[in-house]
């Protein structure tokens, strides 16, 4: 149930006579569970609702309305509370964090709600023929599935839930549906590789086109694995490898149905795929595309300018020679512009991570005051800073790094016309003075 905090005056739910207190119970006899019913049947011009008074007495009415009117209903919650992962994958990053870090970044969600909403890949392995039905209803699409392999006794090991081979079931059901789906395979070194890693691909592009992709990436490993499943790095070899196998099994399928995270490129010394490979981008929030399309950007929006500066340009190791050449590419541009690129090596994680977005408050400020002296002003990408606070993964503050580093720090915006305006004095930018 939702219930109601405010109507909007003269609005249709006004004008059905539901106030506040309230609490709407169903819609079309369905049973309200969270603000996504609302959301759904708000944006239908016919259904019926059932409210419940404060009184105890229910009601119900038929809605008629034109499509963009709404009821005009707020609620004392949204009823979204997290759903929380049941699974203990051998490749859990959360399972290998240190101890002392900010609370939320212990809290391990599999929550189809949030797929929907937020982009949030999930495993499906709670989800109920309830919850199935109610995707399909409710048109929660797209969603954003971490499948790891098809195959479902490796399914259940790497998963460690006995329940979680049925993967193909749920997906098939969903595409049946009229679901769209992102998939997301985490690949582990001699578990779901190789030929286990054809047969998702291809048990995966027998759902299409409801099954829109594939991304590969590699199983972070960090220094805290202690008492967890031994997990092999990817080697360069390795990376090549895998590379290569996902460009023959597109080349069969005629598509660039299978992206791979750009840290296997990294780890290959290999140039990402162009531009055109990555389609819509719908990927990158997995490191999938993001340097061809951070390339693409910085290239469409240099120009020649003049601005006379010196920077430091913060980085992680993996990315650290495709930042170097962008650098050098942008300063073929600005006359005066100096900048050096600082990769810097995750002490906190251990330094088999090596991504910009896993570096921490500390590691750059142990870095980088050792030569900051010599710069104007620092560079630092959003993507080390938790997405609503001035935070670092390690607790450090914003406010507290800029008191130790005792410069100007200007802050990325995660594209490549926000790189070129911090290294050319555009206004792209975020500055911390």
């Amino acid at each position: 149930m939702l219930k109601v905090k405010s109507v909007q005056k003269n609005g249709i739910g006004y004008e059905i006579g539901i106030k506040k207190g309230d609490q709407i119970t169903k819609f079309n006899g369905y049973e309200v569970k969270d603000i996504l019913d609302y959301l759904y049947y708000d944006s239908l011009e016919f259904f019926t609702i059932e409210v419940l008074d404060a009184n105890g007495v229910l009601s119900t009415a038929e809605v008629e309305k034109e499509e963009n009117e709404s009821l005009g209903l707020t609620f004392v919650s949204d009823g979204l509370e997290i759903k929380n992962c049941h699974n203990k994958c051998i490749f859990c990053f959360v399972d290998q964090m240190p101890k002392g870090m900010r609370p939320s970044l212990y809290v391990k969600d599999d929550d189809y709600r949030q797929s929907f909403l937020c982009g949030n890949f999930v495993t499906l392995t709670n989800l109920t023929n309830e919850d199935i039905e109610r995707i399909i209803r409710l048109k929660l699409s797209p969603l954003y599935v971490s499948v790891q392999v098809t195959d479902a006794k490796t399914r259940a090991f790497m998963l460690n839930n006995r329940f979680a081979g049925d993967i193909m079931d749920k997906l098939e059901r969903l595409a049946n549906g009229g679901i769209s789906i992102e998939t997301q395979v985490v690949l582990v070194p001699k578990v779901n590789d190789g030929a286990l890693l054809e047969k998702t691909i291809l048990d995966l592009h027998s759902l299409s086109p409801y099954v829109k992709s594939v991304a590969v990436v590699p199983c972070g490993i960090t220094a805290f694995r202690e008492g967890l499943y031994e997990i092999e790095n990817a080697t360069k070899e390795y990376c090549k490898c895998v590379i290569e196998q996902v460009r023959e099994i597109n080349y069969r399928l005629n598509e660039n149905f299978v992206v791979l995270g750009d840290e296997f490129y990294f780890k290959a010394g290999l140039e990402v795929e162009n531009y055109e490979t990555y389609g819509n981008f719908s990927q990158l929030g997995n490191g999938v595309g993001t340097t061809a399309k951070f390339k693409q950007e910085v290239l469409s929006s240099i120009k020649k300018k003049r601005h006379e500066a010196k920077y430091l340009i913060i980085c992680g190791e993996s990315a650290s020679d495709f930042i170097k050449e962008t650098v050098q590419t942008i300063k073929n541009s600005v006359d005066g512009l100096m900048a050096d690129v600082m990769p810097v090596k995750n002490d906190f994680f251990g330094h088999t991570v090596n991504c910009t977005g896993l570096l921490t408050g500390g590691d750059i400020l142990k870095n980088a005051i050792k030569v900051i002296d010599n710069y104007d002003a620092l560079i630092l990408p959003d993507v080390c800073l938790k997405q609503d606070e001035d935070v670092f993964l390690d607790g450090v503050t914003l406010k507290e790094f800029r008191k130790s580093i005792n410069k100007k720090i200007i802050i990325t915006l995660g594209t490549g016309q926000s790189f070129f305006d911090a290294l050319s004095g555009g206004k792209n930018v975020r500055k911390v003075l």
